[in-house]
């Protein structure tokens, strides 16, 4: 009857350490993994070819810029 016990308390507390790791710990997890789909679009300026947020970027024809001054300034003549 003791080994019986002794099954049935093994198998209760490995019972409630699955359901502690399943439930508990995941969203921990699961919130610092990353997503690609919450990642902003990345452009290149034309100028310095510094990588900026869509976002932030100025567009003037089909080319982008970091900034007022890098768009003012053109594209940099020379090798990049």
């Amino acid at each position: 009857m003791g080994l019986f016990r002794l099954l049935f308390w093994i198998a209760i507390i490995c019972a409630a350490v699955w359901v502690w790791r399943r439930y508990i710990s995941a969203p921990k997890a699961a919130r610092q993994s990353p997503r690609q789909q919450d990642a902003a679009p990345m452009v290149r300026c034309d100028h310095c070819s510094v990588h900026v947020p869509q976002a932030q970027a100025l567009k003037q024809d089909q080319r982008w810029f970091c900034s007022q001054a890098h768009l003012e300034q053109g594209t940099q003549s020379g090798d990049r």
